[in-house]
């Protein structure tokens, strides 16, 4: 059955432009599986268990997080 799955575009993400470099998509992940590992790096995801909630997708200021179907 398919389902969805949050993926980062990298050409739009631009964490430099976030405050302090945080990516408010990852704090916003209420699973916590976006994921930045230090400010001013774009997040990675992890979409084998990425529930397609939406939440990072609203707080991405760049819009760079979609949902997609697999």
């Amino acid at each position: 059955m398919p389902g969805k799955m949050a993926l980062v575009d990298f050409n739009r993400c631009r964490p430099d432009s976030c405050t302090g470099g945080v990516c408010p998509a990852a704090k916003a992940c209420p699973r916590k599986l976006l994921v930045q590992e230090t400010p001013h790096e774009p997040p990675m995801t992890n979409p084998a268990l990425c529930r397609a909630c939406g939440d990072c997708v609203r707080a991405c200021p760049n819009s760079a997080i979609k949902l997609t179907q697999f």
